[in-house]
């Protein structure tokens, strides 16, 4: 059955004309901003890839990158729906520290007196109490917050102090290590990392999905009668999202174990190790994965679900929601204690890849997390934001910090760096929004 044309309204018909470029995204309905973060963060890698003599682009720093982007990655998509309701959340960097030390500290000291060392369900228990415990340290915030009407602002500068002093106090301050063996999966290296196969297979299972996806997008605008994007521009979606995946995970298996792990794997495979050495594919990290299977959810909760709904119109406008029947106050607790959920997700991401649980883990990550929101194109304003730029932004964020350490410039510039683009990234916001009225 032919698609049949319907007739587009007069203003967006007037919306349709002009230059070449205007009528290219007015018919592909490509995000602009989310465009210029992509042309941003290709001159950013082009850049520090110049600089660094074409280490930044080397497929080890590009698979070290996405693993050390995946914490941030995580805590900023829930950021998004924070900053959305007109709120903001400074303690999810000590959050992080204080779930990362009770993990740590239940997995190494109170399971195993209990179960034994390395048993099967040490990881998963372990999951559990920090997920628990991070969401409802954040639903407590959220309760204050949204019942005592105490500001955002407030409450979670008190929770950077509380639970940042909480992570210290669990041990007097001493690092715990090292993890359970399946939990250190979660953190990336050799040993989680699904391979070259696997990761293949993720890919053309993620190309499938985009292409169910605009198939399914463009089902329901003919069922609603909405205008329906040109054949010609679902085809160029389409391979230019299995494209960019296919690119990614090429450049993930390009990165091969070095020679010693590479060693050690073949003599626990029972593999003959050859004169010239074996190439072994890393490719896609467990953590990439569970940040990427994050960002898929949460963008169907924002964009599918009441809830998400519910978020936006209080950040469009709290008191019509209100009187619209919303439970704000509800809604607000729910976000925080997603907040917190999502802090202990990270947190077990990076006290595996540590392999370690420190008091200093986690500092000045709600700095990033923030940042990688509003770089992402979150109005601190409200109302406005996507999970989708959320993560491009930490993205960004983790690539500035990974090119001014190959290009080995002292902390102290690299935090002026850092700032100088976040004020850059709030301007930007100011302009986009004034130019939208």
């Amino acid at each position: 059955m032919t698609d049949q044309t319907i007739a587009v309204p007069s203003s967006s018909a007037r919306h349709a004309k002009g230059n070449l470029w205007q009528r290219f995204f007015h018919a592909t309905e490509l995000d602009t901003r989310l465009l210029g973060m992509v042309f941003a963060l290709v001159v950013i890698w082009v850049g520090f890839d110049i600089l660094s003599g074409g280490l930044f682009l080397s497929s080890r720093n590009l698979w070290n990158l996405s693993v050390q982007a995946a914490s941030v990655s995580v805590m900023a998509t829930g950021m998004v729906l924070v900053i959305v309701t007109r709120n903001i959340d400074l303690s999810v960097g000590s959050i992080l520290g204080f779930v990362g030390m009770i993990m740590a500290v239940t997995q190494t000291k109170f399971l195993p007196a209990i179960l034994g060392f390395d048993h099967p369900l040490t990881w998963v228990l372990t999951l559990i109490i920090g997920i628990a415990l991070g969401g409802a340290i954040g639903a407590f915030q959220g309760a204050i917050i949204a019942f005592f009407g105490v500001p955002a602002f407030i409450v979670t500068l008190g929770g950077l102090l509380v639970w940042r002093g909480a992570a210290w106090m669990v041990t007097s301050g001493a690092t715990v290590a090292p993890m359970d063996t399946t939990f250190r999966l979660m953190g990336g290296g050799a040993d989680g990392s699904i391979g070259a196969t696997a990761s293949w297979i993720v890919g053309v299972i993620a190309c499938i999905f985009i292409v169910l996806s605009i198939l399914h997008s463009r089902r329901q605008r003919k069922r609603f009668g909405f205008p329906l994007k040109p054949m010609w521009a679902e085809y160029f979606t389409g391979i230019v999202g299995c494209g960019v995946v296919l690119g990614a995970v090429n450049v993930l298996n390009s990165y091969y174990m070095p020679v010693n792990l590479a060693r050690r794997y073949a003599e626990a495979n029972g593999i003959a190790w050859p004169e010239g050495g074996l190439d072994i594919s890393l490719g896609i990290a467990i953590p990439v994965l569970i940040a990427l299977g994050i960002a898929v959810v949460m963008t169907f909760l924002t964009n599918r679900t009441r809830f998400g709904r519910y978020v936006f119109a209080i950040g469009g406008n709290p008191e019509a929601a209100e009187l619209a029947g919303i439970k704000t106050r509800w809604v607000t607790v729910r976000i925080f204690a997603l907040m917190g959920v999502l802090c202990a997700v990270a947190a077990a991401i990076s006290t595996a890849r540590l392999n370690a649980a420190t008091n200093a883990q986690g500092t000045l990550d709600e700095l990033y997390t923030i940042a990688a929101a509003v770089i992402g194109g979150t109005s601190l304003a409200g109302g406005m934001g996507t999970i989708a730029g959320a993560v491009l932004g930490a993205v960004v964020m983790q690539s500035l910090n990974s090119g001014m350490v190959l290009l080995g410039m002292d902390a102290p510039l690299q935090s002026i760096v850092i700032g100088l683009v976040l004020v850059f990234a709030v301007w930007l916001d100011t302009v986009y929004r004034a130019r939208a009225r």
